[in-house]
């Protein structure tokens, strides 16, 4: 009954119950419709250049402190040399990852960044900790 008290104009700028709803469901929502679009390790090598999430086991884990720039592997999906993606740690970044190669190693982790091949397999480059989590 308020409701016909009310101008047509008013009537269009008050927000419904309704609208508020779905602007809520919205919000909820779409972080978890995000999270979930994330790819799996198959999936990284169609998706290159893009900025994404892929998700997956770290089957072999492997730091090579005497090769230029001391990277450190996470191979996700099989383990090296058949790794189907691999996210990169260089050593000027470890010491904000501790020691990745024994303790990520065996975890389903989400490695967020943008994908670009090297010698024929999908990879990430890992610079912060907040592009990695666990699935």
């Amino acid at each position: 009954r308020q409701m016909n008290s009310m101008s047509p104009s008013q009537r269009m700028r008050a927000p419904s119950s309704r609208a508020r709803l779905f602007i809520l469901a919205v919000c909820i929502i779409f972080p978890i419709v995000a999270h979930a679009a994330s790819l799996i390790p198959e999936e990284a090598a169609d998706h290159v250049g893009e900025t994404t999430t892929v998700c997956g086991l770290v089957v072999s884990a492997t730091y090579l402190p005497q090769a230029p720039q001391s990277p450190t592997f996470l191979d996700l999906g099989k383990a090296f040399p058949n790794q189907i993606f691999s996210a990169i740690i260089f050593g000027s970044d470890r010491p904000k990852f501790g020691t990745p190669e024994t303790s990520m190693r065996d975890k389903s982790i989400c490695v967020t960044g943008t994908i670009f091949i090297y010698q024929g397999k999908p990879k990430i480059i890992v610079h912060d900790p907040k592009q990695l989590s666990g699935d």
